[in-house]
């Protein structure tokens, strides 16, 4: 089960698919939008994704306690400001698409109602993500899944059956091309919480490639994640964490995406297959093993003892699982202590 974003192959036999989150890093200034795709492609990743609404698109300005926020990150933000000052305003994105695709490195976004669709559609977006928050819209999923694009699909806090839901939605609507990713909506969320092995379980269950939306601090969970059958990684990203933003704390560096995408190609690398076949690399360590050594001069019809023979490094004579084989056995001819046992030696 294979797909492809960009022409870029996303699949269990392939490198990880490494998304860096642009998300509101921006801090407002398209310029920083700019340098933070340019450091995401110098870092290695394979896609910079941004995040597509306005405040109006994803709430209304009032002040009753439902719009506030109480407790985490964002405590005492009214919820229309934090989206006023995290927004990646629709007249940047012609701009920012043009830039990621000249640096060559793909670029998408997740929507969040259908007038960011209409505009990402409008600039030929190769993908969709739709974040955790969103798995419930299942009119926003149907209009995105009817563009035919391959989708990414974020399901923190979901149920099984609201993923359920939200994949055969997906699949009813048009789309052929699904990754869940596993994710803990809380931000950052706990180690002792990632529950990365929910990963393979996510992928059997619903028949689809699996990955992970990061909100852990560090590399840690991602790495770990690739052993757990993650195929895609998604990781909030940031020049630099000192010059704050809503997304910032945690969000990585460039030093450390440049870890995380070197990292996680290494793990990937370096789980191979199952079996029992000798690797290449070892070849040369073959002659470390014991085996079977005279550690006597002895003549031509020698009857062999137990102390004319040692098992000892390195692995050129008889394995030593033919010890008591030999002993008792009666030399053909004289060998040299510090020979390797052979069978033609014996009678």
């Amino acid at each position: 089960m294979t797909f492809k974003i960009d022409g870029r192959i996303i699949g269990p036999d392939q490198p990880p698919y490494i998304i860096a989150e642009l998300s509101a890093n921006h801090n407002g200034s398209i310029e920083r939008a700019f340098e933070t795709i340019d450091a995401a492609k110098r870092c290695g990743a394979d896609a910079i994704k941004l995040q597509t609404y306005t405040a109006d698109t994803m709430t209304i300005d009032c002040d009753e306690p439902d719009f506030m926020i109480n407790g985490g990150l964002w405590d005492g933000y009214k919820l229309y400001y934090l989206y006023k000052c995290a927004e990646t305003p629709y007249e940047w994105h012609e701009a920012l698409f043009a830039h990621a695709r000249k640096r060559g490195i793909t670029v998408f976004s997740t929507p969040f109602d259908e007038t960011a669709v209409d505009l990402l559609e409008s600039l030929n977006t190769p993908a969709y993500k739709i974040a955790s928050f969103e798995v419930l819209d299942l009119p926003l999923i149907r209009y995105v899944a009817s563009t035919g694009k391959p989708m990414i699909m974020s399901t923190g806090m979901a149920s099984e059956d609201e993923i359920n839901e939200a994949v055969t939605t997906a699949r009813e609507a048009g789309c052929k091309d699904l990754v869940l990713l596993h994710c803990i909506s809380s931000y950052p969320a706990p180690m002792y919480q990632a529950n990365l092995r929910q990963i393979p379980e996510i992928a059997k269950r619903f028949d689809v490639l699996a990955g992970l939306s990061d909100h852990t601090m560090g590399t840690t969970a991602s790495v770990a994640s690739i052993a757990m059958g993650a195929c895609l990684i998604e990781k909030h990203f940031t020049l630099s964490r000192a010059d704050k933003g809503p997304d910032s704390e945690f969000s990585l560096e460039p030093f450390d995406l440049e870890r995380l995408c070197t990292d996680t190609r290494d793990a990937w690398l370096a789980l191979g297959h199952a079996g029992f076949e000798r690797q290449k690399a070892e070849e040369g360590s073959k002659v470390f093993r014991r085996s079977l050594y005279f550690v006597k001069d002895l003549p031509a019809g020698h009857v062999i003892e137990p102390g004319d023979i040692r098992r000892i490094r390195p692995g050129m004579g008889l394995a030593p699982k033919y010890f008591d084989d030999i002993v008792g056995r009666i030399l053909k001819v004289s060998v040299k202590s510090g020979s390797a046992t052979q069978w033609d030696v014996f009678v």
